[in-house]
């Protein structure tokens, strides 16, 4: 019985391998890795594997539940030494925008008799800035912080907006559309030293930059999956012992009565499988590339801008203004070349309206359109990019030619 359990599974996986290799061969070159990244079959496998347990759901006390329990916890012990938390601080959701409501609603609606006033910035995801502006119905009042040029909030300005009324400060790790990664420590300590929390997204920085919760000094933080070679669907919250916070959902009482709900078991295991084979060679490779596609592009195309810091920015990240091109063409065209390619946040792309990214760090509207976002993964290669900047350079010229 084993042994045909055994080659049912290879032949599975060997299907899924095929699968997986069919959709990479009918995508050329995929540089939307922001929006969310293809999984890596050694994600897919470990899934797989456990998809043949029998019964396990990982509430239930039985033989099968608690072999799917002892797989929960196993990822939760992997996500957590990432982030340098202990393991029982880390809460499993459904992904980055549950995670972000959980912070910042749970902590608003469980200390409102300390202080409405709540601090974050004007890049932040559309999942905080929706969930602020909400609070803000329910009577919170919200501070949105300005950022500079390329993105970056100044410490100052946080310790200047913090009040006796503030319970929460809610500033993004690294911002999804031009690849800022924040002061996050030294805006930690601030909020630390005023007994406020702290929380940050680090959606698209996680495993791609240094996180430490300790020492940058972070109350919550905010996890997801798909972006880094996982499963849609799942995400965690980190939420340091002591921390008082509200759950949004009610029901089974998991994760401590803080997110009620059946476990989505090979989504959590999934997310770990993900974690545990994220390498440092990889965020070296795509900056690397990312470094080289910046210059490239600026030295064969005249009139090329690059959104955000050079420095402080995300690995995979490239956010470039084409002048006098406007976005939505460039990315339609690179799309029929099979090339693809975004012009912001996915979760903003079909609204016509520029970014509000964009026009935080000072570009006019007009200018806003003229801007993609090209987001690398580690399977990005150098071949990729120099085909990506000859069509470009075509597409550009083009564009140019017949305004």
């Amino acid at each position: 019985m084993k042994r045909i359990e055994k080659r049912n599974k290879k032949i599975l996986s060997n299907k899924l391998n095929l699968r997986c290799r069919k959709m990479i061969n009918k995508i050329e070159i995929y540089l939307d890795n922001a929006a969310t990244s293809a999984i890596d079959l050694r994600v897919s496998e470990a899934m797989l594997s456990c998809q043949d347990m029998k019964a396990m759901n990982a509430s239930s006390t039985h033989k099968p539940g608690v072999i799917a329990a002892k797989a929960v916890e196993k990822a939760r012990t992997v996500i957590a030494q990432k982030i340098h938390s202990e393991t029982q601080e880390l809460i499993f959701t459904s992904g980055g925008t549950e995670s972000n409501n959980l912070a910042i609603k749970g902590i608003a609606f469980a200390n409102r008799e300390r202080g409405k006033h709540i601090i974050t910035s004007k890049i932040e995801h559309s999942s905080v800035l929706e969930t602020t502006k909400w609070l803000e119905k329910q009577g919170f009042e919200i501070t949105y912080l300005p950022v500079d040029e390329e993105g970056l909030v100044s410490p100052k300005d946080v310790e200047k907006a913090i009040k006796q009324e503030t319970i929460l400060v809610s500033i993004i790790h690294a911002n999804n559309e031009i690849g800022t990664i924040e002061s996050i420590s030294e805006i930690g300590a601030i909020c630390r030293s005023k007994k406020v929390y702290f929380h940050s997204d680090a959606c698209q920085s996680f495993t791609k930059t240094r996180i430490n919760v300790k020492s940058q000094n972070l109350d919550l933080m905010s996890l997801n999956a798909h972006k880094i070679h996982g499963p849609k669907g799942v995400g965690a919250l980190y939420v340091r012992n002591g921390v008082k916070i509200e759950p949004l959902l009610h029901g089974g009482g998991q994760e401590d009565g803080l997110r009620s709900g059946t476990y989505n078991t090979e989504g959590i295991v999934g997310f770990g499988k993900a974690v545990e084979i994220a390498e440092i060679k990889d965020i070296k490779k795509m900056a690397k590339l990312r470094d080289y596609f910046i210059q490239k592009i600026q030295n064969n195309i005249e009139g090329v801008d690059l959104n955000g810091p050079r420095a402080k920015r995300l690995c995979n990240n490239i956010s470039l203004r084409f002048r006098f091109v406007n976005g939505q063409t460039l990315a339609r065209e690179l799309n029929e070349k099979n090339i693809y390619v975004s012009v912001g946040s996915a979760c903003l792309s079909t609204k016509v309206a520029p970014s509000h990214v964009l026009l935080a760090i000072g570009l006019e509207s007009e200018q806003a359109q003229e801007t993609v976002r090209i987001s690398l993964s580690r399977w990005t290669t150098m071949e990729e990019m120099n085909l990506v900047i000859q069509r470009l350079v075509e597409i550009v010229q083009h564009s140019r030619e017949i305004r």
